[in-house]
């Protein structure tokens, strides 16, 4: 591959990823980690794992990012997040 190819590429592939939208999560005071880590898991399709791993890191550094994806996608999973009591927005 020559060095113009390879920077195509890379460009295309910068250009890909900035049209990725991000689900953030943000730290409250309210939510337990289980009802956090049930909400992960219903609204992101996380495993429980990946769950309980975001919502430690969202208790110690105050958020997260928890899925992305395009914003047809996360739109109706943050909905859910925020109807279960869930400090998130899509970025």
């Amino acid at each position: 591959m020559s060095t113009q190819e390879q920077y195509l590429e890379d460009l295309l592939l910068e250009e890909e990823i900035k049209d990725q939208n991000e689900i953030v999560l943000y730290n409250d005071d309210v939510n337990t980690f289980d009802h956090v880590i049930e909400t992960l898991i219903r609204a992101c399709d996380h495993t429980s794992e990946q769950a309980e791993q975001c919502s430690i890191i969202v208790h110690y550094k105050g958020k997260c990012t928890v899925k992305t994806g395009d914003y047809e996608d996360l739109k109706p999973r943050c909905s859910l997040m925020l109807e279960a009591g869930l400090s998130a927005e899509i970025v």
